[in-house]
């Protein structure tokens, strides 16, 4: 015989257990069975809401979110094109449920400037916002591109690196057109303000008056700490190429911190040397913690003003490392067994950080060398640059030098 199924009604007085049995049973009126089946109704709805509360709401947004409202038409395009999707899904979920979308007119316009379907997969991966322009919007962003790539293989790499300076707001069109006018008026060449527009479209998307307020404080500034119109293009274009988020800063800030290095006693063409040597990431400090760092190094290395300025101009990098950074590389050198007199001789190790110093010593120490006795301008430079240095140090260890004038001893 069958066993009876068993529900436990909370609901119910003093939490009974009901069978199925009992609400079939023959001797059972039309209203016990009515009252039954109510109670088993309510029983069934309370552990449905049981079980609904074990999910964290959370997860039940995101299940139905992922799946029961992405644009299949979407998911199956991006499928077709090798895309993959979970990588979509995880990072830009939101783009798969959007409508209308343009993935084919995307591809297309890739395929057209010779663009691989890994190219096209690669570039929808990493901004699959690029489907939701539209076809006219696209090719208005193409003509306007094309106006500082010298051909299309060239802006497909810019696009391939950079997909979101390409596909942006249709809004952004005229002040991008603007900018592109102004920067070329500067006399910039096309390559220059292609790279601008790929590295900080920010800085073409808003009104083009922005960006000529920083640029005639930048030409002001140059001029006024005795730079010359002849050189004035080349070293603003240097500037705004070694660091294009200098054109979003507040000119205000770039008068705040020329006015602090002032005090300092740093004349106008001390500041000019700095200037150029920061490659425009002089907006990027500000007065207090120029202040902190330089009081800092200055009690460490017991100098004067004057040196201190000095040794700031050969390393501007101690304008712009926090105190605990500083703290720790002088720590990791005088550790090594370096002096305070070598680290003012060559100040720019501080550059480094302790990985790369703690390496390089020991590399050298291997080969008999010894920083508290040789010069530390050994382990300066780029990763390049030491391996040179290391290389010679090496040879010499090898083959001794030839001494022409030592007499020559041979057998008889």
């Amino acid at each position: 015989m069958q066993s009876p199924i068993k529900i436990h009604c909370p609901e119910s007085k003093k939490g009974y257990i009901y069978t199925l049995n009992q609400c079939v049973s023959p001797s059972c009126s039309l209203l016990d069975y009515a009252n039954m089946l109510r109670r088993v109704i309510t029983a069934s709805l309370w552990l449905h809401r049981q079980q609904a509360q074990i999910l964290p709401l959370p997860l039940i947004r995101s299940c139905t979110s992922n799946f029961q409202q992405e644009n299949m038409n979407t998911v199956d395009a991006l499928y077709n094109l090798s895309v993959d999707i979970s990588k979509v899904r995880k990072m830009k979920g939101w783009v798969l449920r959007q409508k209308p979308v343009y993935v084919y007119e995307a591809a297309a316009l890739l395929r057209n400037m010779g663009g691989s379907e890994r190219v096209i997969a690669h570039v929808l991966e990493l901004y699959p916002e690029a489907i939701l322009c539209n076809p006219e919007q696209m090719e208005a962003q193409r003509k306007l591109w094309m106006s500082v790539c010298a051909k299309q293989k060239d802006l497909l790499g810019i696009i391939e690196k950079f997909p979101a300076s390409f596909f942006t707001s249709s809004s952004d069109h005229d002040n991008q057109k603007a900018n592109i006018l102004y920067f070329q008026t500067l006399h910039l060449n096309k390559r220059i303000i292609s790279k601008l527009m790929a590295t900080a479209p920010q800085s073409f998307s808003r009104p083009v008056r922005q960006n000529e307020e920083m640029i005639q404080m930048l030409q002001r500034t140059f001029l006024d700490l005795g730079g010359t119109e002849d050189n004035l293009r080349v070293w603003l274009q240097k500037l705004i190429t070694q660091n294009p988020y200098v054109l979003l800063k507040d000119p205000q800030v770039l008068r705040n911190n020329l006015m602090f290095l002032r005090d300092r006693e740093f004349t106008s063409n001390e500041l000019l040397r700095l200037l150029s040597k920061l490659k425009g990431f002089v907006t990027e400090l500000n007065p207090e913690s120029m202040r902190l760092t330089l009081s800092y190094s200055q009690e460490i290395l017991g100098c004067t003003d004057a040196e201190l300025r000095q040794i700031v101009l050969e390393c501007p990098a101690l304008l712009y490392y926090s105190v605990p950074i500083l703290a720790d590389r002088f720590q990791c050198l005088l550790a090594a067994g370096v002096s305070i007199k070598q680290i003012m001789e060559t100040p720019t190790v501080l550059e480094l950080t302790t990985q790369i110093v703690q390496y390089r010593i020991e590399k050298l120490r291997s080969y008999g060398y010894d920083v508290k006795t040789g010069s530390i301008q050994v382990l300066n430079g780029t990763k390049k640059d030491f391996e040179k240095n290391y290389g010679q140090l090496h040879l010499r260890r090898e083959r001794p030098l030839f001494n022409p004038v030592a007499p020559l001893y041979t057998e008889d």
